[in-house]
């Protein structure tokens, strides 16, 4: 599950973009993929219009999206949450006083072992879709890679 603040933004343009890598090599009925916010603002609504925007230049779309809240529900049910930046960390987090999912609570960001940076910035007053697509892309595009070869290295144990 990917998870920002408002389901609105980030998390719909990492749950679209890693639905359509799976799509590509064969992998959908294998890896289940949701996405969620940390704050209600946009229940039930579609993506930001501009992140739609991106997403359909670079071939995939995000319409089937609507927004929601992660719940407690959630970090039982997902074996990876994937957060956007620190504060969304540590809403998450929060869901989980006694610790028992924390392994399994981490930020997107260092899948990209290309940056520095450890946190997905927010383009909703900023307008930097493209730039957050190019994060998000190459960090979805290693955690596929961390995927697979977990799930292979575990096959063989």
């Amino acid at each position: 599950m990917f998870v920002c603040l408002g389901n609105h933004c980030r998390s719909p343009l990492a749950h679209g973009y890693f639905q359509h890598l799976l799509k590509k090599h064969g992998l959908e009925d294998e890896i289940e993929v949701d996405s969620s916010g940390t704050s209600g603002w946009h229940l039930g609504e579609r993506p930001d219009s501009r992140v739609c925007h991106v997403a359909e230049k670079h071939g995939f779309s995000l319409r089937h999206i609507r927004g929601q809240k992660i719940s407690r529900n959630d970090l039982e049910s997902f074996e990876l949450i994937l957060v956007m930046d620190r504060s969304n960390l540590r809403d998450v987090l929060a869901l989980d006083p006694h610790h028992q999912y924390a392994d399994k609570i981490r930020l997107l960001r260092p899948f990209d072992t290309e940056s520095t940076q450890d946190e997905v910035p927010d383009p909703y007053y900023s307008g930097i879709f493209e730039e957050v697509y190019t994060i998000v892309s190459r960090a979805c595009d290693a955690l596929l890679v961390y995927l697979t070869d977990s799930h292979q290295t575990s096959e063989s144990d």
